[in-house]
């Protein structure tokens, strides 16, 4: 199976350089639903790029009749990121010219809708696919409005251009995935929406990190609470529906690293769920793993208490219990005395989630998170 590329300008350097977008698009015989898949959002955040290079082979040695619907595949999706540098560190996860995070500046439809109780209740007795291609219509327009905004004479900032692009090639998706690492280094996890748990098994990951809050901006956010938000409205009026659409992000391994194992897990968990969703047909079923699904505030994060040299820091994956030793802080007091060792003991149980990969902090900085599960 030969995949549709095309490639899409995002913005034009000083220079004249122009940035762009490269997608992959496998589309099936027989028409079906569309999976959104996307990588390197984050400019460090980089193994995402081999998941997709991974699955771009294996969908190019399938044949066409395997496919039902549509796999659209963007690696690289944040060019200007991914090459944003301070010495030899990749760094790219705030924008640099205003400083924002470039996964919270997405467009969430629910913020700007009016009269969304009323469109749920002039849709009631509709089925829910009539009931879903009247709201993505209502998107699509609002969507539309924003593209007039860009092409005016004043245009408007890079950030919402180039929302705006990426955007464009999901609002018609039914997953979505977005591929993230560690700015740090972490264990392999997914991030999901409580309303979409019963999936999460199918990623063949071992943990799972539920949104308990969430402003809509960062971009599987952006794309599934709109939907959220119209079947709350529906549940008011006593119309139970659950569409089958779903957002995921994947948090794989490292930033600026390409570990092997976390793209296994990546690939393997990607093209599981794709077959449960029957986009796939595969000569296996897709299976399910345990995971265990945790309330994203259920992260406890701790900072130096001072500053200084992290040593004996636990491993990732590491069970804790309250009291145990979680990491050494090496201290040079400056105060005529001779340096001193602080030991940080765990507060909760759970399990060593995420370290920081500088190992020297000054007071206040970002050391561990422990998960507690």
């Amino acid at each position: 199976m030969i995949p549709h590329i095309s490639t899409i300008d995002l913005y034009t350097l000083a220079s004249g350089d122009i940035l762009s977008l490269q997608v992959y698009k496998f589309i099936g015989y027989q028409p079906g639903k569309k999976a959104y898949i996307q990588a390197n959002l984050h400019g460090a955040e980089i193994v995402g790029n081999a998941v997709i290079h991974q699955l771009i082979e294996f969908l190019t040695a399938l044949d066409v009749s395997q496919l039902q619907g549509e796999i659209w595949l963007v690696p690289v999706c944040n060019p200007l990121g991914t090459n944003q540098r301070s010495h030899f560190f990749s760094t790219g996860r705030f924008n640099s010219y205003d400083g924002k995070n470039w996964n919270r500046i997405f467009w969430d439809y629910e913020k700007e809708s009016e009269g969304l109780t009323e469109f749920a209740k002039s849709q009631i007795n509709n089925p829910p696919e009539v009931i879903r291609s009247n709201y993505l219509k209502r998107i699509q327009q609002a969507w539309q409005e924003e593209s007039q905004r860009i092409n005016q004479p004043r245009s408007v900032p890079l950030s919402r251009q180039y929302r705006y692009q990426l955007q464009s090639l999901c609002l018609d998706a039914d997953y979505v995935i977005d591929i993230h690492s560690s700015s740090n280094q972490a264990i392999d996890y997914t991030f999901g929406f409580q309303e979409r748990i019963e999936s999460a098994k199918y990623l063949l990951l071992e943990y799972g990190i539920l949104m308990d809050e969430y402003d809509g901006d960062a971009f599987d956010e952006a794309f599934l609470k709109p939907w959220l938000a119209l079947e709350r409205e529906l549940a008011i009026l006593g119309e139970k529906i659950k569409f089958d659409l779903e957002s995921w992000t994947l948090e794989l391994g490292a930033g600026m690293a390409m570990n092997p194992t976390s793209v296994a897990k990546g690939v393997a968990g990607i093209k599981n769920y794709l077959a449960h969703k029957q986009i796939l047909s595969l000569s296996e079923s897709a299976k399910t793993t345990d995971i265990t699904l945790v309330s994203k505030s259920k992260i406890n994060s701790y900072y130096a208490p001072t500053g200084g040299m992290i040593q004996s820091r636990l491993s990732l994956n590491t069970k804790v219990k309250p009291g145990d030793i979680i990491y050494q802080l090496l201290n040079f007091n400056k105060q005529g005395k001779i340096p001193e060792v602080v030991s940080i003991a765990a507060e909760t149980s759970g399990v060593v989630f995420d370290i920081s990969t500088n190992q020297c902090v000054n007071q206040g900085e970002y050391v561990i998170d422990i998960l507690s599960c």
